[in-house]
């Protein structure tokens, strides 16, 4: 499926979800999770001002670098996925967004939040399918009630039209915490971690969402379970990136 050109009416299933949360903002004035401003949930002064990646990017993982298309790290460990992309740098304001989004339940930041990730959709085109959210394990799902790449991945499926399923992929063993963690310890942690549905996945050009990319080794082994089950292509998108 190709996703929509930006001059296409929004599908009625997003034009709802938007109207839920407006509604919820009239009811209930919300603070902007980035400066605390009365009326938004995220206001324009905050999006602008949250740093943008640079133009040149390794074209596998979206990392900022100089030189040739594909960084030094992907050239010695090509990477399970086919390409990610991110909207900004994992910095304030956003970084307080998204910490308010994971921790506090703030749901209705998802709404506000997709619509960046929807805006970077319809400029590098790519072809997909399906829209599956990065899963999280049983206890933790358990213990935040939700989560948080779910909530970034529903609004950006319904705006693109495309076939959402959040339970073709799961963790099909509990991990700890990647934050603190080198890069080789966040891909021991979640080695083996995933699997997807065969039957629902095969065949498919996968958009994997998710809040933050930090080393990539959680989206790379969500892509390895991915193509496992006979995915056709695995591409992923994420609100940030930690840039180092």
């Amino acid at each position: 499926m190709t996703l929509p050109g930006t001059l296409n009416p929004p599908a009625l299933a997003y034009r709802l979800y938007q109207w839920f949360w407006n509604s919820l903002d009239w009811l209930y004035p919300p603070q902007c999770a980035g400066c605390e401003t009365i009326g938004y949930r995220w206001c324009q002064e905050c999006q602008a001002s949250s740093p943008r990646l640079p133009d040149k990017l390794c074209m596998s993982c979206g990392t900022p670098h100089k030189g040739v298309r594909v960084c030094e790290q992907c050239q010695l460990l090509p990477p399970n996925y086919d390409a990610v992309r991110s909207w900004a740098v994992f910095e304030d304001p956003l970084r307080k967004a998204i910490v308010r989004l994971k921790y506090k339940r703030d749901l209705g930041l998802g709404e506000v939040l997709a619509r960046s990730l929807i805006g970077i959709m319809h400029k590098i085109e790519w072809q997909i399918d399906m829209v599956i959210p990065v899963p999280l394990g049983k206890t933790r799902l358990s213990e935040r009630g939700y989560n948080q790449a779910a909530v970034l991945a529903r609004p950006l499926a319904l705006s693109l039209r495309l076939q959402y399923q959040p339970n073709a992929l799961h963790r099909i063993r509990e991990t700890i915490s990647q934050v603190g963690l080198s890069f080789s310890e966040r891909r021991e942690n979640v080695a083996g971690a995933f699997e997807a549905d065969r039957s629902v996945v095969a065949g498919k050009r996968i958009l994997m969402v998710d809040d933050v990319m930090t080393t990539g080794a959680t989206l790379d082994e969500c892509a390895k379970a991915l193509k496992l089950a006979g995915v056709k292509q695995v591409l992923g998108i994420t609100l940030a990136r930690v840039v180092e």
